[in-house]
């Protein structure tokens, strides 16, 4: 027999950790707990970046994740600065998940620090808040590492409750509440929405989620295709995606195809198609926070031949631009003229940017120094040598292969 609660939908926690790479430092030396303290890719050089900042540094100099570590060390010249440890990290990661399966087998683990629980009749005579509680206590007497929580009845809800009130924040965030809560914030703010697509929204007269969630939906399909369909689903609270605990094996790639509406052999027409499918898999890349190396193009032709081409790159990508170069550079290489019928567009081997110590828009930032030190080398061994004495390793292009309707992914 469901409970009053259950009969009104899904009870879905999202949970978490605050400033989790600081926090961790924290636990192993607590003697930082309030200083100000910072993680950062390198304390020692001058082009280092803040990756991770305690509360104290936030709130008390205004230090930010981005920030470089010249300004936080001028804000602050008592900041204590750690170097990134990941082994730690994934180790208080483990414990932490370990933790949260106590209370609910239904556990989605989004990334490193962060996951949803769902909680739907689990408990049916303790009320959702005091739950929350219980495991935001419990985290913190086991692992001192703080949390925030938002409770509400799907992911994207619960996922906008968790950044309202931090650190150590509970926030309850109902469907009817959308329009009051929701609806007068930037679409900066939304989950899902990076700058390129704020900006493309903004160009549309969309400056609000109020905005979005009113927009007319064929105006959003036709720029965005089905996701823009999706992000207005949840501008209005709409969210259907269940907790799914295999989800993080199933990130392993992120695609999306598409059957076109008849067999298409005019190559703009088809480069637009390109460019909606890499724009789409960026959003849902900057959506759970990961990067890739590789690029893969799926062509269908009309007689159902299917040929899958993928390419690799040392850099990792995540912006749509980037992932419609590779796709277009291996259609124009691959494509042979004839009509198509459906169009592939995948990044392979996805992984987490903070997992790697970076930030999305940090790459090129630390890298670049050494990379122009390889190239130069590189460079000279290929001029005394010869262009093809040495390359950059790179996944070869597979050969053409049958495949059968959807195997890309």
């Amino acid at each position: 027999m469901q409970t009053e609660r259950e009969s009104h939908g899904r009870i879905i926690f999202h949970v978490d950790a605050n400033s989790f790479f600081a926090s961790c430092e924290i636990v192993r030396d607590p003697s930082l707990q309030k200083k100000p303290v910072v993680v950062a890719g390198d304390p020692k050089e001058r082009k280092g970046i803040v990756l991770a900042a305690s509360y104290v540094a936030k709130q008390q100099f205004g230090i930010y994740t981005t920030m470089p570590l010249w300004e936080a060390k001028k804000r602050c010249p008592s900041l204590v600065v750690r170097p990134p440890d990941f082994a730690l990290y994934r180790e208080v990661s483990r414990r932490l998940f370990q933790c949260l399966q106590r209370f609910s087998p239904v556990l989605e683990r989004a990334s490193i620090d962060e996951g949803y629980l769902d909680m739907t009749g689990r408990t049916p005579t303790v009320h959702p808040l005091a739950l929350a509680h219980h495991i935001q206590q419990e985290l913190l007497e086991r692992l001192s590492i703080p949390v925030s929580i938002g409770i509400a009845p799907n992911k994207f809800l619960a996922k906008m409750a968790s950044d309202m009130k931090k650190p150590l924040g509970i926030t309850v965030l109902r469907k009817r509440d959308v329009p009051r809560v929701l609806w007068p914030l930037p679409v900066e703010h939304m989950h899902g929405v990076g700058d390129k697509t704020a900006k493309k929204l903004h160009a549309l007269g969309l400056h609000t989620i109020g905005d979005l969630a009113k927009a007319d939906r064929e105006r959003l399909r036709q720029t965005f295709g089905i996701y823009g369909l999706r992000l207005q689903e949840k501008a209005n609270g709409i969210d259907l995606r269940p907790v799914d605990p295999v989800a993080a094996e199933k990130r392993k790639s992120i695609g999306h195809s598409t059957t076109l509406p008849y067999d298409m052999d005019e190559e703009q027409n088809l480069l637009v198609v390109l460019r909606q499918l890499a724009e789409s898999v960026s959003a849902r890349m900057n959506e759970k926070r990961v990067v890739s190396r590789t690029v893969q193009l799926t062509i269908r032709y009309y007689d159902f031949q299917t040929i899958t081409r993928s390419q690799t790159g040392m850099d990792p990508l995540w912006d749509a631009e980037d992932i419609f170069s590779y796709a277009v550079r291996l259609f124009q290489k691959h494509w042979d003229g004839r009509p198509v019928r459906l169009l592939g567009v995948a990044a392979l081997h996805v992984f987490d940017e903070r997992e790697e110590g970076k930030q999305l828009d940090l790459f090129h930032y630390e890298e670049d120094a050494k990379l122009e030190a390889l190239w130069k080398t590189v460079e000279q061994l290929q001029a005394k040598f010869g262009a093809r004495a040495l390359q950059i390793g790179v996944e070869p292009l597979s050969s053409d292969r049958q495949t059968k309707e959807g195997e890309e992914r």
